[in-house]
């Protein structure tokens, strides 16, 4: 039986609604279950969001402006969210000298605070290692002690070594990301676009450093312990499924400021700077110290640089 015009408009408007509707339902069952509080609009707009480097100005702060009204709502606290570009001429590095550090554990705690880890399931950025002195394996990291009374250090017979991202010239995890959700910004700092993640893993596997961490859960922090101050690329709220890791304190660093390890260190142990600077703390302990990095035989150029400055620990 033939149509008629109406008919066949009718139909064809159906046809237009139902592969809108499907599109839609296929990608809400693909965005995290976790942001299932937020209106479908944020959660479409989410979706199809564009690869940070990719947006505008104007496309940055209107995600920006979602991404504080999802935090507001979900925390009931107002938490500002940073896009403060890279400094130019400006390369961060990190210098630790082994021979001060105590094992404390200031450095982790103070960054876990600062950078809204979660407590519960519990992720640190940084991890402590305790070392046997003169231990032939060292730096064997499967032979280190993770995990030893905090409160006793430093004890006799034992040295101590943080571990990081080592924020790698030439990073093994941002080829592996299928996503391309992490990248290596012109300041040398390698980030994670929470938004682009899709959890997959393959930067864990790629790191050599064991410095990525997966959100298993639903990261949980209390309200009034998140620090508001946040930037898109570091320290703002994570999702269940994601990756995260250290972001040598974006938050802080892009705007001139330590990192809060570097604060924290009751014993001067931690050195920041930028090695663009000839007159900088970071180039003269390079220049000065008997310097190493972490598996340097693996060509991915850390900007994380150990020392000892004195002979007194190993």
């Amino acid at each position: 039986m033939k149509k008629t015009k109406d008919e066949r408009r009718a139909l064809k408007v159906n046809r237009r609604t139902l592969l809108k509707g499907t599109l839609a339902a296929a990608a809400a069952t693909m965005l995290p279950l976790n942001r299932a509080d937020a209106s479908f609009s944020d959660f479409w707009e989410s979706f199809f969001q564009k690869h940070f480097r990719e947006m505008t100005e104007a496309e940055k702060e209107k995600v920006v402006a979602r991404l504080e009204k999802e935090y507001e709502e979900k925390y009931k606290i107002a938490i500002k969210v940073g896009i403060e570009p890279a400094m130019p001429g400006v390369l961060f590095g990190y210098g630790l000298d082994l021979s001060r550090c105590i094992g404390c554990r200031t450095c982790e705690y103070a960054c876990v605070a600062e950078n809204n880890q979660s407590i519960d399931p519990q992720i640190h950025w940084i991890q402590v290692l305790r070392f046997k002195k003169e231990d032939p394996k060292f730096p064997d990291f499967e032979h280190a002690e993770k995990y030893y009374n905090a409160a006793l250090a430093p004890q006799p017979g034992y040295f101590y070594m943080p571990i990081q991202c080592q924020q790698c010239e030439n990073p093994a995890c941002t080829r592996a990301c299928p996503t391309q959700a992490t990248w290596k910004e012109p300041d040398g700092i390698v980030t994670i676009d929470y938004n682009w993640c899709i959890g997959c893993r393959y930067c864990m596997a790629a790191c050599p450093y064991g410095a990525r961490h997966f959100n298993w859960g639903e990261p949980h922090r209390a309200p009034q312990d998140i620090n508001p101050n946040t930037h898109y690329l570091g320290n703002r709220p994570r999702y269940r499924g994601v990756v995260e890791k250290c972001t040598f304190c974006i938050q802080r660093s892009r705007k001139g400021r330590y990192t809060a390890c570097v604060e924290a260190c009751p014993v001067g142990a931690r050195k920041f700077g930028n090695l663009l600077d000839p007159n900088s703390e970071i180039r003269y302990m390079i220049a000065n110290k008997r310097v190493f990095r972490l598996k340097e035989d693996l060509n991915t150029s850390p900007k994380f640089f150990y020392f000892f400055d004195f002979g007194g620990t190993r």
